[in-house]
């Protein structure tokens, strides 16, 4: 991908037991005074490999960890990091994500729906720095600009941008090769953010799901069309106050029906954007 920049590219799957909750990536970029790490994988198991990985790589320690949101699937190997000593950073706002019961509720049946590899002893784990706007980190002579984007797919998105390397680590403002997880997402705010990414010029990006692009024009387009096309698919019902069912049915999904995870996410991302433009 870019000389001493790597990552793992997680299943275009909903994660369950089976694929251990593999289903998003994390990058590590190595420098001559250890190992920056940019998100953690799904289970404690998953980033215990991948630090096993690194090592085989490097005799450098991860020394840093970078949350680019606090979703499930990229969170939870966090406790493994900070078992061998990596700072954890992240964006503030994830702060009012770790004290909510949603989070709480989602561990709780994350134990259950990925047992063996989420369980009693999987923990939420708080950033040890918590970035505001931008923060410049710099290990071994690399400079790692973090970069607030939310709210956007998730209130404390944070890019990272490697600027000798030309590399962005968008999470999951950029999706590649399937259809985006929208969730609760500011569907407005994401299009106005992932014009933010363009303006980095970056090289390669690698999102938080897919394969690493070297056309970021076209990639980011993809994840920024499909939003467009929610919006637009749903606004009229939305504004009027029609029926979300007729709205969906009437819709032409033709463009996206055949990718990944389009049964499993399509619905309820325009069901989500429907709602939030009634409150927009």
């Amino acid at each position: 991908m870019a000389k001493q920049v790597y990552f793992v590219q997680g299943l275009p799957e909903m994660g369950n037991a089976k694929n251990q909750n593999f289903i998003s990536n994390a990058g590590f970029v190595i420098t001559p005074k250890g190992v920056v790490v940019i998100d953690a994988l799904g289970s404690p198991v998953l980033a215990r490999q991948l630090i096993q990985k690194i090592k085989t790589m490097t005799q450098q320690k991860v020394v840093a960890v970078i949350v680019t949101h606090y979703h499930a699937d990229h969170i939870y190997g966090l406790q493994a990091f900070r078992e061998v000593g990596a700072v954890i950073y992240a964006n503030e706002n994830g702060k009012v994500y770790l004290n909510s019961d949603a989070a709480q509720q989602r561990l709780i049946s994350s134990r259950i729906d990925f047992a063996p590899w989420i369980n009693q002893h999987t923990k939420l784990i708080a950033a040890d720095h918590w970035v505001k706007d931008r923060f410049k980190l710099m290990v071994g002579g690399v400079e790692f600009l973090l970069i607030r984007a939310g709210p956007a797919h998730t209130a404390e998105d944070l890019m990272v941008y490697i600027p000798s390397k030309k590399v962005l680590f968008a999470g999951d403002l950029v999706f590649n090769g399937r259809i985006p997880f929208v969730g609760n997402a500011d569907s407005k705010s994401w299009i106005t953010s992932l014009q933010q990414i363009e303006k980095l010029q970056a090289a390669i990006i690698v999102p938080g799901h897919g394969a690493y692009s070297t056309n970021p024009q076209r990639d980011i387009a993809f994840t920024s069309d499909y939003l467009r096309y929610l919006r637009t698919a749903m606004e009229p019902a939305a504004r009027n106050l029609d029926a979300f069912d007729e709205a969906y049915r009437s819709t032409d999904w033709s463009e996206y029906e055949g990718m990944p995870l389009f049964r499993a996410a399509n619905r309820m991302n325009a069901y989500n954007v429907y709602l939030s433009i009634q409150e927009e």
